[in-house]
Order: structure tokens, then sequence, then C-alpha cells
């Protein structure tokens, strides 16, 4: 973007949204394109993170999203233990309207203009096939085809590691990590949560979902039809006897309004930045329900994606991404030993390895 307004410089300086090392501005006329890449932290490796398309009201809530995903991304990235930084890009415009080929490899020009300090990868409003695009333009891009040398659907594993997170809750909250029996709440049953739905069927979970489209749920209960379908997330977190609750849409699922009418015993899903502002996480563990932060169960695609760079091998990042459930339970044990929610917990195990890295 040639025109910086004013609002946007006061969203990339404000103190709680620092420490990012590069914020990079893009426009290309010709094909439309505005876009944000943020770069949070490199001090484990370049900067790896998803590109979101999604039509922002404002610039401003463009850049505020690539600063907070980005941040967040060092932290799973460190988490999961990937020779990775964060970093996170997001396109403005609606996709359905305004994606082309012309603005994609436009994109990846600017993605090649870093000269790999940033790797690009999937997110919300973007797919492999556009990944395949992307790529003709540069050397850093990853969650590309099979057929163009990459991994595929990277959903896959996601939705595999919230279920190990979530299995890890289990065996926290009621000493058996099985959610047999167990009524889950499923909001958002698109690109990961469909996944996820599977393994908790197969599980033997009694599986309740909701998404804001239609032909989302329709393909869900065709494939699943013991699947109870609810309204809305405001009703499904309502639900009398839910035990867990997996937002799998957008963030700022924990907020002053869902937190006090929240029923779950655990709150595991795969959206990042679940949590709607500093504080929520105090107010989680107050009312005795069990948050398995967000950046850690959701990593199996992050470690996918990371793993492409490399020849990619399915069971090798399968059995990486299992680990999540070890990673969830001392998560869990350190909040208990330090007297913290464990998004601290988790929060101080990320900071201090990425500190280790930084001196060394």
């Amino acid at each position: 973007m040639t025109d910086v307004t004013d609002g946007v410089l006061h969203t990339l300086f404000q103190s709680e949204q620092g420490g990012h090392e590069q914020v990079v501005l893009c426009q290309d006329r010709a094909s439309g394109l505005k876009a944000v890449i943020a770069i949070h932290s490199t001090a484990l490796g370049p900067a790896l993170g998803g590109t979101r398309f999604y039509p922002y009201a404002t610039e401003e809530e463009a850049v505020a999203d690539a600063l907070n995903l980005s941040r967040g991304m060092s932290y799973k990235n460190a988490m999961a233990g990937l020779d990775h930084g964060g970093g996170k890009a997001v396109i403005i415009g609606d996709p359905e309207q305004i994606k082309t080929e012309e603005l994609l490899l436009a994109y990846g020009r600017f993605v090649a203009s870093l000269g790999g300090r940033y790797v690009t990868a999937c997110d919300v409003g973007t797919y492999v096939a556009d990944m395949d695009v992307v790529a003709r333009e540069n050397r850093w891009t990853t969650g590309r085809s099979p057929e163009n040398g990459g991994a595929g659907d990277s959903s896959v594993l996601t939705a595999f590691g919230v279920f190990q997170g979530m299995r890890a809750s289990a065996q926290f909250a009621w000493g058996d990590p099985s959610l047999r029996g167990r009524k889950v709440g499923v909001a958002g049953v698109g690109k990961v949560g469909h996944y996820l739905v599977e393994h908790l069927v197969e599980d033997g979970a009694e599986v309740l979902v909701t998404d804001v489209r239609e032909e989302s749920v329709r393909r869900i209960t065709e494939k699943f039809p013991q699947v109870t379908v609810v309204a809305d997330t405001d009703t499904l977190i309502r639900t009398e006897g839910l035990d867990v609750y997996a937002p799998c849409a957008l963030g700022g699922a924990l907020n002053d309004d869902t937190v006090p009418v929240l029923t779950a015993k655990i709150v595991c899903g795969a959206a990042n930045n679940q949590l709607a502002h500093p504080g929520v996480e105090k107010d989680v563990a107050d009312r005795g329900i069990v948050y398995a932060p967000d950046y850690v169960v959701n990593a199996g695609g992050v470690i996918q994606v990371a793993d492409e760079l490399h020849g990619f091998d399915f069971e090798r990042c399968k059995a990486k991404a299992s680990k999540i459930f070890d990673t969830t339970l001392a998560i869990f044990a350190r909040a208990k030993t330090d007297g913290i929610p464990p998004a601290a917990a988790a929060d101080r195990i990320a900071e201090q390895r990425m500190a280790e890295a930084r001196r060394a």
C-alpha cells in the first residue's frame, strides 16, 4: 500500500502489539492486491505462517490481525519445537470476488522480495491451489499440492493435533484421555472442524456442531447422521451437559460474553486467538474450565508445512503432531506448579525457548 493512514501507523506502533521485526505493506494496483506481511520473530529461524484472505472493513483491522496472528505464530512454532519464527500475511478483500491468478502471482513476488525471511502457507480464504500459484514466484511457499512437490491440505494434521490436545485435556480433567460418551460441541466444521468431528465420532463422543455455512453442516450430517446440529454458537456454548467446547472458526471465542455462560469443562479447538483480550484466561480458570492453549493444540498444520521444506513425510509429521498430547499435559503441569492459567504457562515456555535461541 503506498498510502499509509495515520490509523495504520497507530496500529503498527501500539505498545501491546509491539516487538515485531518487520511489517510490509504491499500493493499492486494492476491486480488489485492489498496485503500485509508481518514478521514477528526470526529468533528460531525464518518466520513461518499462513496467508489469510479476508474482507477486512479497514486497513487498520487488517494490520492488527496480521500483527496478532504473526505473534501467535512465534509462540506456536516455538511450542511445536520447530526451527522457525513467527510470521503471517493477510490479503484484504473478499476472495470470492477478487482472488485471481494475477493477484496471487503479485503476492508471491512480495513474498520473494523478503528473501526467505518469511515462509508462507494456507490459512482462512486460501487453499492448496492458491499456494501452487504463489509458489511460481518464489521458493518460500509451502502447503502446495503433492503434484507440485507439496504436502497438500494441512487441515488433516491440524485436526489430529487438536484431537491430541483434547485427549490430554480429558486426561487432566477426568483422568482418562478417551472422549467416549463425552458431549463435545464443535463450532465451525469447515477446513479443520470436519476432520475433528471424524476423530471424535471414531472415539465414541456425542458430537454437536454449528456453522454459519449451511453447506458445511450438510456435509457433516451426510457423512455422520448421528451428529446433532444446533442453531448457532451461542446455543452451543449454553448447552446443558456439554463437556468440551471446540471453537474452530475465527478468533475471540472466549470473551466477556461467552465465558460466564459457558457450560463446558474443557475448551480445546482449532481457532487462532481464542482469548479475546488479556485477562480472559484468568476468567476461564476462575470458573474451573480447562483451557488448552490454541496455538499449542492447533500446531499440527504448521508441523506439516514446515516438514514440506525438507521433503514431506506424512508419517514423520503425524508422529511429531502426536506429541501435542504430551506438550499439552506439560503445560497443565507447569500451570499447576506456577499457580497460573495454562495460557500463561504456555507463553512462559515458548518465551524461554525464544530467549535461549536469541542468546545462542
